[in-house]
């Protein structure tokens, strides 16, 4: 059965709780990494300035204490294989209904496609 690095472990610490018992229970099907969690301004800052975030520090939910937001990869991890993103979306998703948390994917937005993203919803 898949488990959590120290690295993942350590990024989930700083998600919300409905957040964790959603990983939690995924981690049981699907094995996966959580890149990250909460951001600091910094993080913010350099995410929104490489692309890889829309909003501007404090509107992400990465800002949030505890973060409403985390960045989960399938593990392995190529960021060319959007079907694993969609596999690992479908475990995140039967996991929070098993937890009783609602949460929307970033690859359901019409906007732009955010494979890694989940929030709480």
């Amino acid at each position: 059965m898949p488990k959590f690095s120290k690295r993942s472990l350590d990024n989930l610490k700083t998600c919300h709780p409905d957040l964790q018992k959603v990983a939690h229970e995924a981690i049981k099907a699907f094995d996966f990494t959580v890149i990250c969690g909460h951001r600091s301004k910094a993080e913010q800052d350099k995410a929104f300035k490489e692309g890889k975030s829309k909003l501007k520090y404090p509107n992400s939910k990465h800002n949030k204490t505890p973060s409403l937001a985390m960045d989960c990869t399938p593990y392995p991890l190529d960021w060319n294989d959007n079907q694993s993103f969609h596999t690992m979306a479908g475990h995140m998703k039967n996991a929070a209904k098993t937890v009783g948390v609602k949460i929307v994917w970033g690859g359901d937005w019409k906007s732009f496609f955010d494979g890694p993203h989940f929030e709480l919803g």
